[in-house]
């Protein structure tokens, strides 16, 4: 499912119109990365949280040539699903 799909899915399944669910949607995602970039973490009760994970500076491998180098320490985004989250994937109902 791609994000016009989504879009089109919340509108559906909330009632709301399509601009409506544009408009949530895309206020969820610029505030899930707002708070990501100040560290916090987004937890929603049964579906899953959002977290940020730091990864340390480590040495690689260029594949290609062999050659070792340095890969800087870094920080990404992380999504662990909720257990009811994964009971639905699971097709088990809660």
């Amino acid at each position: 499912m791609n994000k016009t799909e989504l879009i089109d899915a919340v509108a559906k399944e909330s009632g709301a119109s399509r601009a409506e669910a544009a408009r949530v949607i895309e206020g969820f995602t610029t505030v899930v990365g707002k708070a990501l970039k100040k560290g916090d973490e987004v937890a929603l009760t049964g579906f899953g949280k959002f977290s940020v994970v730091k990864r340390g500076a480590r040495q690689g491998r260029n594949p290609q040539t062999g050659e070792t180098l340095k890969i800087k320490a870094s920080k990404a985004p992380k999504f662990t699903a909720g257990s009811g989250l994964k009971s639905t994937v699971a097709g088990r109902r809660r």
